[in-house]
């Protein structure tokens, strides 16, 4: 990432570049714990809208556009007409710091307000959560390894069930389709829950190192579950590559088009994306040793025939999609234990 500076409300950020960041000494947790939330209310009332960014320390899309907004805030080139807009440019700073994924663990697993901090991202925890509950609606803004396009992850149909009740589906699907993307994912709870028994069955028949895995349904929990278990709607948006730089554009026009959703931003109300691609996750598949390998270097939305190989394990077994699907999220670098891959089937949702 280059040096860049910004002035947000007489304080000077400095994000700096990777090889200054390599040469940095390893912070104490009370010097790490630095949390930044910048805060802008309309006299009027109205919605109340937080917009999260680097969860993850390595995707920082949203950063850059999220520091965009709040100076054009400050500037008066935008005006907040009603309701309350909480801006986290950095949700990670540990993370954020190191330039990669996580800092002690992945932020957007086990999300809950933690009973006594353990690890750095408990610490996350118990900042954020009762901030997000603050809030009717969250944008989390996110990028990928891999992939062509920006896409939205969007929750479940209205539901009174145990694993994620939710009654805002119609209003979170509508302002989904107005982020300015394409493509729509959903499922990810009820897919990462079926992950979770195949785990708990694995290790029951003793063929996975108790150590290894966490079989708890609720791990798949991150900022968004969490954010509609409190009430709220809730959407990520992945808005390019890492590395791509026109990833903040996508970001910063979501926020934009996010704001006239809710009547918070003068402008006219964004149009429908006209040819939603819309899949629901129905399958996920785990890494259970270092030597498993994919059968070619697959990407977000490559698409699978049935029968076709997707994958190989170190004892032989080969993995074949059982239907017609498309690979999401596939990650080479997974740990053993952990998901490697998912499966997707094309229709389904978003027909608000």
């Amino acid at each position: 990432m280059e040096s860049d500076i910004h002035q947000i409300s007489g304080i000077v950020a400095t994000l700096p570049n990777a090889r200054q960041r390599a040469l940095e000494p390893l912070l104490p947790l009370e010097q790490e714990l630095a949390f930044h939330v910048l805060r802008f209310d309309s006299p009027r009332p109205g919605p109340a809208l937080i917009v999260t960014a680097a969860v993850h320390g390595n995707e920082t899309h949203g950063s850059f556009a999220i520091q965009r907004i709040v100076q054009q805030l400050i500037n008066s080139e935008l005006q907040l007409l009603c309701g309350r807009l909480s801006l986290v440019p950095v949700t990670n700073p540990k993370a954020w710091r190191l330039q990669q994924r996580q800092g002690d663990r992945n932020l957007n697993r086990r999300f809950r307000p933690p009973t006594q901090p353990i690890d750095y991202e408990d610490h996350v925890a118990h900042w954020l959560c009762p901030l997000l509950a603050e809030h009717d609606g969250l944008l989390d803004l996110h990028s990928f390894q891999s992939g062509d396009q920006a896409f939205a992850l969007f929750g479940p149909e209205n539901n009174q069930n145990e694993l994620e009740a939710f009654a805002k589906a119609e209003q979170e699907e509508a302002i989904a389709l107005r982020l300015g993307c394409d493509r729509f994912v959903y499922g990810w709870l009820d897919t990462y829950a079926k992950g979770m028994a195949k785990r708990a069955s694995r290790l029951k028949a003793g063929l996975t190192p108790m150590d290894s895995v966490d079989i708890d349904p609720a791990y798949g929990v991150g900022t968004t579950e969490y954010m509609r278990s409190v009430g709220g709607w809730a959407i990520t948006l992945e808005c390019g590559q890492h590395d791509d730089p026109a990833g903040r554009e996508v970001a910063y026009q979501a926020i934009i088009n996010c704001l006239r959703c809710l009547g918070m931003l003068a402008g006219p109300m964004p149009e429908p994306s006209p040819k939603p691609e819309v899949m629901g996750l129905f399958d996920v598949f785990d890494r259970y040793d270092s030597n498993d390998t994919f059968a070619r270097p697959w990407k977000s939305f490559d698409r699978v025939n049935q029968g076709e190989i997707i994958a190989r394990r170190a004892d032989g077994e080969i993995v074949r999609t059982a239907e017609d699907a498309y690979v999401i999220f596939p990650n080479p670098k997974a740990q053993a234990g952990q998901e490697w891959f998912y499966l997707a089937r094309p229709g389904g949702r978003l027909g608000v």
